[in-house]
């Protein structure tokens, strides 16, 4: 029986975006389980390597090579691509809102259409009413979705979440666990979806 796979991604993270696409579709059709685990890179990023700012922009070598190697990724994987105007965007509230709902049957799509958003149509995830239209497009009550995730308890969720990350040795997004192992990189789904069925 396949064990469970969970998805750790973030909204501003490049390489969640061609995963985020590709992972739940992969995951059914091999029969595997899969949890969304949003997360914050940020205070990992501040923590671990003493950074308030993407890896990417702090190195302009390592910004230059990710630029272009996403933008073949998208090309090999069939995923529409624009290169945000601003990198990174504020993920904070989108995160909350995938935290609010976990389990519902909207998540795999609100959190692919939140990813196009900010990828594909280099629109501000930030910003409240982006993230409405993103849930009102799904047939969901966007306010209702929206109070609900600024909650104490919720927010207090997604820093457990972070939290959990860091404790698993996470350091950048997206990763596949299952099975107590990590699988880190969007290029390592495949074999994530293996250990899960293993």
């Amino acid at each position: 029986m396949a064990a469970p796979l969970e998805f750790w991604f973030e909204f501003g993270s490049t390489y969640s975006y061609v995963g985020a696409l590709r992972i739940e579709e992969e995951c059914r059709a091999a029969g595997v389980p899969l949890l969304w685990r949003p997360f914050l890179l940020g205070p990992l990023f501040t923590a671990q390597l003493g950074i308030k700012d993407s890896p990417f922009n702090v190195s302009a070598v390592r910004g230059r090579y990710m630029w272009r190697d996403v933008e073949r990724l998208c090309a090999k994987h069939g995923l529409p691509w624009r290169r945000p105007s601003v990198f990174p965007r504020g993920t904070v509230l989108a995160s909350r809102v995938a935290c609010a709902g976990e389990g519902q049957p909207w998540l795999g799509d609100f959190i692919r259409a939140v990813f196009r958003a900010n990828f594909a149509e280099d629109r501000d995830i930030s910003q409240p009413t982006v993230l409405a239209e993103v849930l009102s497009g799904l047939g969901v009550d966007s306010e209702r979705v929206l109070a609900s995730a600024v909650t104490e308890e919720n927010k207090t969720r997604l820093r457990e979440n972070t939290a959990r990350a860091e404790a698993l040795g996470i350091f950048g997004a997206p990763n596949c666990v299952t099975r107590d192992e990590l699988f880190f990189g969007q290029d390592r789904i495949g074999d994530a979806i293996a250990w899960a069925l293993s």
